[in-house]
C-alpha cells in the first residue's frame, strides 16, 4: 500500500472549525481572566515567545496530520508549535468549562493554559484537534499566568505516547518545544518557587471536549445553551446516533459510559494511576486526558496515588479509579438532566459503566494470566487470591506479570515434584525487599501456583501460546516516574537524547528489546522517595 502524501508546509493543512462557527463566543474582546457567561469559549491569542527551541515531536502523530519530516525539523514547525504564527484556517480560542474537582464543586475552570488552534481535517477525512499546552494567559486562568514549565511538558509528551503504544485510549502529543522563557513554579505548593525553563506541548484529540463543558452549562442554569453543545457534540463526534433528541441524548451518554469503563480497565490493566481524575478532567470521548500528577504502580500498593495534593484523603488511589469513574459520569448525568427530564433511563445507562467495566475487568485478568476464557467456577478465587500476594511483600506489578509468564506451567511434572526455588526463580526480579518474603508468603505463592496450574492444565494452553498470549497485555516497559525524571534532569541541561531514547523505547513496550532491558528494571531505591519520582503536584 503506497504512502498518503505528505504536506511540505503547514499552511497546506486544512481547518474545520466547527466549535467556534457553531457556538456561541465570548463577546468581550479582551482578554484578562473573568467569569465568562452564555458562551463555549473566548477567542484569544497564544503569548509570543523570543527563543523557542524544538526539544522533540512524534513522527506517528506527524503522519496522522500529513506532516512531513521535512516540516516537523522546519523553523516553522517551531514557531507555529510555540503560538508565535498562526496558519491560514486557525481560529484560536480557550473554552469554558467547569467542574467538581476533589468531590467538590469548583464552579467555572476552563482552558486555563492550553489554547485551542482549531481543527485539522486529514487526507482521510479525521478531524484532530490541535492545542497548545503552556502558551499563555486566558480568560480562564484565574490567578495563574497560563504557562507551563519543561518538567510538567516532559511528563505529558511522553506519557501521551507512551500511552497510546500501549493500548490505552488517550489523547497524543505533536511536540514539545522550549519558549526560552523562565517561568517560576512552586512545584509542591510549599512555599519554595523557583524559575524553571518553560515549555509548550501541543495535545491533539478527536476533540477536548470534557464532562465540565456540559455541566457549567447547567450549573448555570443556561439550558439553551446546553442543548447546543449537546447537539454540537452528537453531529460532530457521535453522527452515528442521528438527530439530536431525548433518545440520541441517552445513547450518547450510554456510549460515554461504555468508552469510559473501557479507559478505566486499560488503566487498571497496565498499573496507570491518573491522578486527578476530576470532572474536568473527563473525556466525553473515553480519552485518557491531562496527564498532571500520574505514574504507574511500582510496588502493587491498591491505595496508592501519586498526588501530593490527594495524600491525605486518596480520593483517586488505583483501587478507587472505577468508582472514581462512576461517580464523575454520574455528575455528567445530572448536567444532561434537563435534556431528558428522566432519571430512570440515565440511571440505566450508568448501569452500563457497571456492567462492562466488571466484565471487561474479568476478561482483562483472564487475559493477564494468559487463559483462554473466564470461568466464574474458579477464577474468582484465581484473581483475588493473586492480587492479596501482590499486596503482601512489595512486589512490582509489571514485573511480576512479565516474568509469571517465565514460569514453566501448564505442563508435567506436577508442581510437588519440582525444585520450588527454581520454579519461582523468575519472579525474583520483581521482589523490592528479599526479606519480606517468609515462609507463610512462600507457602502461600506456591499454593497459588498449584492453583493456576491446575487451571491451565484444564484448559490446555502450552507454556509457550501463554507465553506469547501474556506478553501481549502485560507491557514489559512503562513511563516509570524515575525514568521521566532522568529525562527531565537531562533536558534541564540541554540534552534532550534521553527523551527521543524513551520515546523509541516506549514505541514498542511489549517488545523484549533485549539491548534496553535496564529500562525494565524496577524502580531504584535513590528514588523511592525524590520529588517527581514518588509523589507529585498538579503544579506545571
Amino acid at each position: 500500500m503506497n504512502a498518503l502524501p505528505q504536506f511540505d508546509v503547514l499552511d497546506h493543512l486544512r481547518f474545520d472549525n466547527r466549535f467556534v462557527r457553531e457556538l456561541p463566543s465570548d463577546q468581550e474582546p479582551l482578554n484578562y481572566p473573568r467569569q465568562v457567561l452564555g458562551a463555549c469559549y473566548s477567542r484569544v491569542s497564544p503569548t509570543k515567545v523570543a527563543k523557542p527551541k524544538l526539544v522533540a515531536y512524534a513522527k506517528e502523530v506527524a503522519d496522522l496530520l500529513g506532516l512531513s519530516k521535512q516540516v516537523c525539523e522546519s523553523d516553522d514547525f517551531v514557531q507555529v508549535l510555540v503560538g508565535n504564527r498562526l496558519v491560514d484556517g486557525m481560529e484560536p480560542y480557550a473554552s469554558c468549562y467547569g467542574g467538581h474537582q476533589f468531590g467538590h464543586w469548583a464552579g467555572q475552570l476552563g482552558d486555563g493554559r492550553a489554547i485551542n488552534l482549531g481543527d485539522v481535517i486529514n487526507r482521510q477525512g479525521d478531524r484532530w484537534a490541535l492545542q497548545l499546552k503552556g502558551a499563555g494567559l486566558t480568560p480562564y486562568s484565574r490567578t495563574a499566568d497560563g504557562l507551563a514549565v519543561l518538567r510538567s511538558s516532559v511528563r505529558e509528551f511522553l506519557c501521551s505516547e507512551a500511552m497510546y503504544h500501549l493500548g490505552v485510549p488517550t489523547t497524543r502529543a505533536l511536540s514539545l518545544v522550549l519558549t526560552g522563557e523562565q517561568v517560576v513554579r512552586d512545584m509542591f505548593y510549599n512555599g519554595n518557587p523557583k524559575a524553571e525553563l518553560g515549555a509548550i506541548v501541543c495535545r491533539v484529540a478527536p476533540s477536548f471536549i470534557r464532562f465540565g463543558h456540559f455541566q457549567i452549562c447547567a450549573a448555570r442554569g443556561d439550558l439553551d445553551l446546553l442543548r447546543r453543545l449537546t447537539d454540537y457534540t452528537l453531529s460532530t463526534h457521535f453522527p452515528h446516533l442521528g438527530e439530536p433528541s431525548p433518545e440520541a441524548y441517552l445513547a450518547w451518554f450510554e456510549e460515554v459510559c461504555r468508552t469510559t469503563a473501557e479507559m478505566i480497565v486499560h488503566w487498571q490493566r497496565i498499573g496507570f494511576v491518573h491522578g486527578v481524575m476530576n470532572t474536568d478532567n473527563m473525556s466525553i470521548l473515553g480519552l485518557t486526558i491531562d496527564y498532571g500528577p500520574y505514574g504507574w504502580l511500582e510496588n502493587y500498593d491498591p491505595d496508592w496515588t501519586p498526588n501530593t495534593t490527594d495524600a491525605s484523603e486518596r480520593r483517586y488511589r488505583y483501587s478507587n479509579q472505577p468508582a472514581c469513574a462512576f461517580w464523575n459520569l454520574g455528575q455528567l448525568a445530572n448536567a444532561i438532566y434537563p435534556l431528558i427530564g428522566q432519571v430512570e433511563p440515565l440511571q440505566q445507562a450508568l448501569n452500563v459503566f457497571t456492567e462492562v467495566f466488571g466484565e471487561l475487568w474479568q476478561l482483562m485478568m483472564t487475559r493477564k494470566l494468559g487463559l483462554g476464557h473466564f470461568d466464574p467456577g474458579c477464577d474468582d478465587q484465581l484473581f483475588s487470591g493473586l492480587l492479596s500476594l501482590l499486596k503482601m511483600v512489595e512486589t512490582d506489578m509489571t514485573i511480576f506479570f512479565r516474568q509469571l509468564a517465565k514460569i514453566d506451567l501448564g505442563k508435567g511434572p506436577p508442581i510437588e515434584n519440582v525444585h520450588i526455588e527454581a520454579l519461582m526463580a523468575p519472579l525474583a526480579e520483581a521482589y523490592y525487599v528479599h526479606e519480606q518474603k517468609t515462609p507463610n508468603y512462600t507457602s502461600r505463592l506456591l499454593d497459588w501456583l498449584k492453583l493456576y496450574n491446575q487451571r491451565l492444565l484444564q484448559e490446555g494452553i502450552s507454556p509457550e501460546i501463554r507465553r506469547e498470549s501474556m506478553n501481549c497485555v502485560n507491557p514489559k516497559y512503562v513511563l516509570r516516574n524515575y525514568m521521566a525524571q532522568l529525562a527531565i534532569d537531562k533536558a534541564e541541561q540541554g540534552d534532550f537524547a534521553m527523551i527521543y531514547e524513551l520515546l523509541e523505547l516506549l514505541r514498542h513496550p511489549y517488545d523484549e528489546q533485549p539491548e534496553k532491558g535496564q529500562h525494565a528494571a524496577k524502580r531504584p531505591d535513590w528514588a523511592r522517595h525524590r520529588a517527581g519520582c514518588s509523589m507529585l503536584s498538579c503544579s506545571s
